[in-house]
């Protein structure tokens, strides 16, 4: 989120500089260009005005044009000039003649005199005002001045022309464009520690309480978010989400502290009561067989309530599992728990069989064995004689997946859409709360749950769990207690 915040806030200076910087240098540009022009041209009226005596004798004397006399001397100051400034200077007669050059570079000169004379007198006949034109040719800025007689609109008796290399004024620009430029990498610079420094502000706050939100959904109810940093409206959500975090906790630490209290009470009342009901049920056998029926109906009636209470506290203790995850060979666990239920496989006449390929999973200790009790339980608690259990282990890209099958009755869609709810159950002799805690494990484990319909009739259990961790990543961060999960599992097998 830093590196998103930073780059548009980068992206958006930059454009704001840009569109700044680039139009402002280029009208400087053209300022400095402008401005050389118009000097350039002011020079050229100058040494015009300087020609102008001797330009006007050699038009109404037809004198030599190299003839020398007191005239000359201005003339060759201009030239003297010319040539310390690094200038060309060319001076033509009416007729186009050279009368004196200095420094000139090459070009056809004579023809651009004679366009300069021809614009100008057009512009005299119209009765309008010419600016001498300068412009730049090659490396050079020309400016062309027609010369009248006495100065006077006509006729023409010389044309000036001065050249000026253009390198000062690229020289100015360069320096224009690298001072701008300067200015721009240095606001960049600024605005990148000023945006790096916003982002900061702004996604660390953020990142605390999306890592916050991420541990509560994982189950850490005591996890709080800092408030102490970061704009106001993000301090105000981080206290709304501490109220709400501990409010969470509270109600839920405080419904299954009333599950657990209430199953844990009733245990000792239920068990003086199966006691006095078995040794009424032992005096009546003989004497009474009526009132022994009834009772025989009642020790079963309180035998499922025994079981629906070590259910309810099994549950409650499942709940506050938040597990310790460390490497479990599923396989393993597998193979060794089929072996324990073989035995009681065997008296019902069902049969127990495991199968698969070694697998990892990265799961907390202790927690494959009660999710692998609590199905295969389920399972022979639903078939009869002659059918069969299966429970498969692979090895997924994402980690290890357990199977367990079986061709019994099964459920229907609406049956499997709901198995996973406490007290949901299609049979009359259970609690409803095995596949509770089985999802409850494994879904605290990171894993997912699923129940499918077997192929030819039965029910298929589908338990996907995360794989182990690669040297150096140390997996989800979780927090908890391994006895919890272990007396868990132990209330587990009695469902």
């Amino acid at each position: 989120m830093t590196r998103r915040i930073l780059l548009i806030l980068l992206a958006f200076t930059a454009v704001i500089i840009a569109g700044a910087m680039v139009p402002l240098a280029l009208n400087a540009s053209d300022h400095d260009q402008t401005s050389f022009l118009q000097a350039t041209a002011a020079t050229a009226r100058t040494d015009a005005a300087v020609a102008q005596s001797r330009l006007d004798a050699i038009y109404e004397t037809k004198s030599d044009s190299n003839s020398t006399g007191p005239a000359d001397t201005p003339l060759l100051t201009v030239l003297r000039q010319v040539r310390q400034a690094g200038d060309g200077l060319l001076i033509l007669e009416s007729n186009y003649h050279t009368l004196t050059q200095q420094n000139m570079p090459h070009g056809d000169w004579t023809t651009l005199a004679r366009q300069a004379d021809a614009a100008a007198q057009q512009s005299t006949q119209a009765h309008q005002s010419a600016e001498p034109p300068a412009q730049i040719i090659g490396s050079s800025v020309v400016a062309v001045v027609p010369v009248y007689q006495r100065g006077l609109s006509a006729p023409v008796v010389g044309t000036i022309l001065l050249a000026r290399s253009t390198a000062p004024l690229d020289r100015d620009i360069l320096e224009l464009w690298v001072i701008l430029g300067t200015i721009a990498v240095v606001a960049m610079l600024i605005a990148t520690v000023l945006a790096f420094a916003l982002a900061r502000w702004v996604s660390r706050p953020l990142a605390g309480l999306d890592s916050a939100a991420g541990r509560l959904a994982d189950g850490d109810l005591a996890i709080r978010a800092v408030v102490d940093s970061g704009p106001p409206e993000l301090r105000r959500l981080a206290t709304t989400f501490n109220t709400m975090a501990g409010r969470l906790e509270a109600l839920v630490h405080g419904n299954r502290a009333v599950i657990a209290d209430v199953s844990h009470q009733l245990r000792t009342p239920l068990a003086a009561l199966r006691l006095r009901l078995d040794l009424l049920a032992a005096d009546t056998v003989q004497s009474d067989p009526d009132t022994a029926h009834e009772l025989a109906g009642a020790l079963e009636e309180l035998a499922r309530l025994s079981r629906l209470v070590d259910g309810l506290l099994a549950v409650a203790r499942a709940e506050n599992v938040v597990p310790v995850p460390v490497a479990v060979s599923v396989s393993g666990v597998a193979t060794e728990r089929v072996a324990a239920w073989h035995p009681v496989a065997d008296d019902r006449g069902i049969a127990l069989s495991g199968r698969g390929v070694p697998a990892m999973a990265w799961i907390g200790e202790g927690h494959l064995e009660q999710i692998l009790d609590n199905l295969i339980a389920n399972a022979l608690e639903a078939l009869r004689a002659g059918n069969q259990v299966t429970v498969t282990t692979t090895a997924t890209a994402s980690g290890a997946q357990v199977i367990v099958s079986d061709n019994g009755p099964g459920m229907d869609a609406e049956d499997r859409a709901r198995a996973f709810l406490r007290f949901s159950t299609s049979n009359p002799n259970g609690t409803g709360l095995g596949l509770a805690i089985v999802h409850r494990l494994v879904t605290s484990n990171g894993g997912t749950a699923n129940l499918t319909q077997t192929p030819g009739g039965g029910l298929t259990v589908t338990l996907d769990f995360p794989g182990v961790p690669a040297p150096g990543n140390n997996g989800p961060a979780f927090a908890g207690s391994g006895a919890d999960s272990s007396s868990a599992a132990q209330d587990a097998l009695t469902l």
